[in-house]
């Protein structure tokens, strides 16, 4: 099993920056592509970012230029940088990643439990 859990989420002003991280722990063999997800009140859940296990990433329109995906392998985390933050990014952000147990041979998909950010106008 693979557990997903996020970080650094807190209250923004307008033009501010936050930095998420989501570490992976449990019986990992490998860990695949990773992504932040965000959810505000009353819409669904939309991709905000990606990253593969190569570094290639890939940013939704609404984000581009603002926000950058990371990932250190060596310690299995992801991160989020969100700059110049905008009220329309409130939401919670859930990280989600396709990783292998060891012992298997399969990548399932884990979430985690996602994390708050508000960002004030």
């Amino acid at each position: 099993q693979v557990q997903l859990v996020e970080s650094g989420g807190g209250l923004v002003q307008t033009g501010g920056s936050l930095r998420l991280a989501c570490a992976a722990s449990g019986s990992i063999f490998s860990i695949g592509a990773m992504y932040w997800y965000r959810q505000a009140p009353g819409k669904q859940r939309e991709l905000v970012a990606a990253i593969t296990s190569g570094g290639s990433t890939n940013y939704a329109d609404s984000v581009k230029g603002r926000f950058a995906i990371s990932r250190d392998n060596a310690k299995n985390t992801v991160y989020l940088q969100m700059n110049s933050v905008k009220p329309e990014d409130t939401a919670v952000y859930y990280c989600n990643a396709f990783a292998r147990s060891s012992g298997t041979s399969s990548y399932i998909s884990y979430w985690g439990q996602g994390t708050q950010v508000t960002v004030s106008s």
